[in-house]
């Protein structure tokens, strides 16, 4: 069977060809490429059709600085971080855990290895590499058909028989196929195909499309910075910082250590991704939302509490806590920032502050 037939009639301006195969993934990202490679491993005849003129584009960009494949916490750990979906994906993961897919990547070719946050990496940190000899393997598979690729195929809905309709360089498409994988993305980045286009194609034949909302995102800071520190410190990062979420009395708090970046606005960076879903959730549901920001995670209030009511003679607080805590810079600006005068100078309460600093978010 020839896939792609042209129709007779060459009246038509511009003419429709219709592409007749057995499986089609429409979405070139990770999901439809791993959609691909399972059906393919089943024995199936696979064709993929993406918008862009590559597939993989925004895969690509995430490798830019580091391609973080996945992490090695514990998988109860893992499936937690999916929220409200944690009790559907949790039995998915167990059958493709994260060692299970560092297994997949060594498969091609490419070693993996676990950083000091306990996220995974390949050891190049580079994601080309692995889109290149996944690439191969899917065109050269040593058992079962190739999968074909059809660039700039962009789906627009369905006609009225119910053919798959796309349009192409070559004109529009109409595609028979006797199944479909959707693996269209989400709406993130639409200068590399996440545009979120296909929304309204779903909703127009009645199937509920839930909203596609923010995630792995920065916030704003309710109120604003003032312009001095939104100037002198945007883009700046927090390193060495531990956020921590509020729980419900009795449950255990939601804490991680790692960075995070100021913005012009707010706070970005991926300790504040990681939290990023129960925040907007929660500004969501209540209309406001926030965390308590440590900034000396390693040490203990009574220790930061310590060094603060240390005899400072003539020096100043902050040359003070430069030198006492290393604590200067963006984080001694953050305190001045939020603190009223009166806490900066009781110890106590600086101490507490320090070791839980309020952040309001809107």
């Amino acid at each position: 069977m020839n896939p792609l037939t042209t129709p007779a009639d060459a009246t038509s301006a511009p003419e429709t060809r219709t592409l007749d195969i057995a499986v089609a993934v429409i979405g070139g990202g990770p999901a439809g490429l791993m959609a691909a490679e399972v059906l393919q491993a089943a024995g199936h005849a696979v064709h993929v059709l993406d918008a862009m003129p590559s597939v993989g584009r925004k895969f690509l960009l995430a490798g830019k600085g580091g391609l973080n494949i996945s992490h090695s916490e514990p998988a109860h750990l893992f499936a937690s971080r999916y929220g409200s979906r944690s009790a559907v994906m949790e039995p998915l993961l167990g059958t493709f855990d994260a060692d299970a897919l560092r297994a997949w990547v060594k498969g091609l070719g490419v070693e993996t290895f676990v950083g000091s946050s306990g996220r995974i990496f390949p050891t190049d940190m580079k994601s080309a590499p692995l889109l290149r000899a996944w690439l191969h393997r899917l065109r050269h598979p040593q058992q079962g058909q190739p999968v074909v690729f059809h660039m700039r195929h962009r789906w627009t809905g369905w006609d009225t028989s119910g053919r798959w309709l796309f349009d192409s360089p070559a004109g529009p498409v109409a595609m028979q196929a006797r199944a479909v994988v959707l693996a269209l993305g989400g709406g993130s980045w639409a200068r590399l195909g996440s545009d979120g286009a296909w929304v309204p194609h779903l909703q127009a034949r009645g199937i509920d499309v839930s909203p596609l909302l923010a995630s792995n995102c920065g916030f704003d800071v309710a109120p604003a910075w003032s312009p001095f520190f939104a100037q002198r410190f945007a883009g700046q990062p927090l390193k060495t910082v531990a956020l921590e979420l509020p729980c419900a009395p009795g449950a255990s708090p939601w804490r991680r250590k790692g960075e995070m970046v100021a913005t012009a606005t707010g706070l970005e960076g991926s300790l504040v991704y990681a939290a990023s879903g129960p925040l907007r959730e929660a500004l969501a549901h209540d209309g406001q939302a926030g965390f308590l920001l440590d900034l000396l995670p390693d040490l203990s209030v009574e220790r930061v509490r310590a060094e603060i009511s240390h005899p400072r003679g003539a020096r100043s607080l902050a040359s003070h806590l430069k030198s006492r805590l290393r604590l200067d810079g963006i984080k001694s600006a953050l305190l001045h920032e939020l603190l009223p005068k009166a806490v900066i100078d009781d110890a106590a309460a600086l101490a507490a502050a320090i070791k839980a600093l309020p952040i309001r978010l809107a």
